[in-house]
């Protein structure tokens, strides 16, 4: 394969207990407990290049959202060998305030962004209580400032980031929320981010209770599988299975591989 990417999920939060009705808009009625929800940022090498995936959030989010932060997650690069400085690329899925923080942590990247997602984030549903929840107005803040010192590069729609990296707007949980298909050698390995908190919200089609628009999150599943081409090739965002799975890839911070095939596989 001309264009063969290593994935590694950075675990750097953890939030417990939550019941089924935290994880699905619909749960159901037999259930009684409820998966953790485990808070990733994802990096992505190859061809000489280092390119992340969300940038997390820092300890005075977790304080103001009662959040336990196990480590920042620029931190959790550092360990895993990746400095904050030396970051090029980071591909925001979406705004909300676990996907976003820490945008002044590298001073060397360009934001890849869906055009859809800034208007928003900054638009006439920011008005709402409800929908404005997720999102922190620092972090929003933060991003126009890069908008305005051009290193953000907006997509819309289908775009590319590097040879064997793009990103895709899929919608539903926030109007302007993309996945990320990565070539890898065991073919194309999609980053769900929230449009699947869990897998068991696509394998189900039941979706998690934050969502913007129920239609596009379903259609944004369809996506994924076409993306993906197999049901293990798509990582849910939060979801403390892909831990359970995938083989540890560091003893210096919490990091799976994800290009490496999955321990047991969810195919019918």
């Amino acid at each position: 394969m001309g264009n063969a990417y290593e994935i590694y999920a950075l675990r750097y939060a953890t939030m417990s207990p939550r019941t089924p009705h935290m994880n699905f808009l619909a749960p159901d009625p037999h259930d009684s407990a409820a998966q953790d929800l485990d808070y990733f940022v994802w990096l992505i090498r190859g061809g000489g290049r280092d390119i992340l995936v969300d940038t997390g959030f820092n300890a005075e989010e977790a304080s103001a959202r009662a959040r336990k932060l196990t480590l920042n997650p620029v931190d959790a690069l550092e360990r895993f060998g990746v400095a904050a400085s030396a970051i090029r690329d980071i591909i925001v899925t979406h705004l909300h305030y676990d996907h976003a923080g820490n945008l002044d942590r590298f001073p060397n990247a360009r934001f890849h962004l869906q055009e859809r997602e800034m208007a928003y984030a900054t638009g006439r549903c920011m008005c709402n209580g409800l929908l404005r929840h997720p999102f922190t107005v620092e972090h929003v803040t933060q991003m126009v400032r890069h908008v305005y010192g051009e290193r953000v590069h907006f997509h819309s729609g289908d775009g590319e980031v590097a040879p064997g990296v793009t990103v895709h707007r899929v919608g539903g949980h926030s109007d302007g929320l993309q996945v990320v298909k990565v070539e890898t050698s065991r073919g194309p390995v999609v980053l769900a981010s929230d449009a699947a908190h869990y897998y068991a919200n696509l394998q189900r089609r039941s979706p998690f209770p934050i969502v913007y628009n129920v239609g596009d999150m379903a259609q944004g599943w369809e996506t994924i599988e076409r993306l993906a081409g197999h049901p293990d090739r798509f990582i849910p965002g939060h979801d403390p299975i892909v831990t359970e799975i995938y083989p540890r890839a560091s003893d210096k911070v919490d990091a799976w591989a994800l290009h490496l095939p999955p321990s047991r596989s969810f195919a019918k």
